[in-house]
């Protein structure tokens, strides 16, 4: 998840507001000339986009694609109810370092932790969080706004399907509300194997806010009661 993060620094521009506002535009150009050391990995203020419009960003195209591809991988970070916090090709390939002659490794967990370092908890070890899964929502479509409907990326990566980042983001959405949607077999992933849950009328229609999600299989996890970002759900517009 740490590789995807950089995708979050990008701001747009309407040239309307930069008209508007000279002191911000002067201020914005002095820094952008003189502090070279910050800014030379800015990407695009000075090249117009969609509707003239300005993008301040750390990762320039060519930087996104190659994010974006290894993100919209189903065999790395896409999963069928949204992004993992880890890629699923840790799975085989485990990311090992030594630090002050102790060896350490990362592995790929889909739901709770595989270790009792975390007290059991996944800590980001691998599961879907919603609040990250949120900010990759509108980090793309917030690049969709400077690059347009001409600005297409493979999605799933090796499907052969191009979509615009809108398009990218409202499949993402489709699949992080798939976690409580009814299955072909009338089940719903977010409630997993508890049957009272998945079948008694007084329970299988109130869906709980769960802290974070298993990626191979949707399941709930962590604290039920987390409507303060799980329930961002309710603001996915698919």
């Amino acid at each position: 998840m740490v590789g995807l993060i950089p995708l979050f620094a990008v701001e747009v521009l309407e040239q309307e507001l930069i008209q508007d506002l000279p002191g911000f535009q002067q201020r914005l150009r002095f820094f952008l000339d003189s502090r070279l050391n910050l800014t030379r990995l800015v990407s695009r203020y000075h090249g117009p986009g969609a509707q003239n419009r300005r993008l301040l960003s750390l990762t320039r195209a060519f930087r996104m694609k190659k994010i974006l591809a290894r993100m919209l991988g189903e065999n790395e970070f896409l999963s069928e109810y949204g992004v993992r916090a880890v890629s699923r090709y840790h799975l085989h390939h485990p990311f090992e370092f030594e630090y002050s002659g102790n060896r350490y490794e990362l592995k790929y967990a889909p739901g709770e932790s595989i270790t009792r370092t975390f007290g059991g908890n996944s800590n980001w070890r691998g599961p879907i969080w919603l609040p990250i899964n949120y900010m990759i929502l509108e980090t793309l479509r917030r690049f969709y706004d400077y690059y347009g409907d001409d600005f297409k990326i493979e999605c799933p990566t090796g499907s052969g399907r191009l979509l615009t980042l809108w398009q990218v983001a409202e499949e993402i959405s489709r699949r992080l509300v798939r976690l409580c949607l009814r299955d072909q077999n009338g089940r719903r992933p977010v409630f997993g194997p508890n049957v009272k849950f998945q079948t008694d009328p007084n329970f299988r229609d109130h869906i709980f806010f769960y802290e974070y999600f298993h990626c191979d299989t949707g399941r709930g996890l962590g604290a039920s009661h987390q409507t303060g970002w799980t329930g961002l759900l309710a603001e996915l517009d698919i």
